[in-house]
């Protein structure tokens, strides 16, 4: 069995949920419910069957409700990053959360579902893991395992790993999957306040030490009401 790189996950839930509206009127969006469980239960689940021991989860818009449903939650034991009194974006609050955060860890978005290929996601991100020369390692989708996903791509990817983003106008062959294993060597000299985690990859696409990995399982973006129905079905197996 694979030892992890990282026994620890941020899990980024702190978001608006706009795209998500009317469903997040009065719930957060990690609080929507698909296949019979919140968002972010899918999530937790896949963490805690691999084997993490913490999640770190930052939290602002409707923090209350969420906060109170994670509290139930007995495994992986649960660090709450609390953003209510500004929205921090992605970089933003993983530099808020570093303090709780061991080196590296793992990163996720909150309103993804995935199925595992061969092995559990975590395991191959460890095994590729190399921090002499990469300040994250990105989890990527191509896009025949990419559900519900009708953007152009994110990323082109060269024989080692390397990543380059997609050109103005191009598609690009992988899309970001939500899922990365992330250095504290990325957070190094970033912007205070609210900032994306695009800022940090920029810099170190630039330096040849943001790298990515093919997910060989199947992935669902989740980001409207109207993904629901198709995911729950495909997950049926319909």
């Amino acid at each position: 069995m694979t030892k992890l790189a990282s026994d620890t996950a941020m899990v980024l839930a702190a978001g608006m949920g706009k795209r998500m509206r009317p469903l997040t009127a009065t719930q957060p969006k990690p609080m929507v419910r698909v296949a019979g469980k919140p968002l972010i239960d899918h999530t937790l689940d896949r963490l805690q069957e691999a084997g993490l021991a913490r999640a770190v989860v930052n939290v602002h818009y409707l923090a209350d409700n969420l906060e109170a449903h994670l509290k139930e939650r007995q495994a992986p034991a649960i660090v709450l990053s609390d953003e209510r009194e500004l929205l921090l974006e992605t970089g933003g609050g993983m530099l808020k959360a570093a303090d709780q955060l061991p080196d590296p860890f793992f990163c996720l978005n909150s309103d993804n579902i995935w199925l595992d290929g061969p092995r559990n996601c975590f395991a191959d991100l460890s095994d590729m893991w190399d921090p002499a020369k990469m300040d994250a390692l990105l989890l990527l989708v191509p896009h025949r395992a990419a559900h519900n996903f009708r953007g152009k791509g994110d990323f082109h990817m060269d024989p080692q790993g390397r990543l380059r983003r997609r050109q103005s106008g191009r598609i690009a062959p992988y899309i970001f999957s939500g899922i990365q294993l992330v250095s504290k060597q990325l957070l190094r000299d970033a912007p205070e306040g609210p900032f994306s985690t695009n800022v940090l990859w920029t810099r170190a696409i630039e330096e040849g030490r943001l790298y990515g990995m093919a997910f060989t399982g199947q992935w669902f973006e989740v980001g409207t009401p109207e993904a629901i129905k198709p995911t729950e079905a495909a997950l049926r197996g319909d």
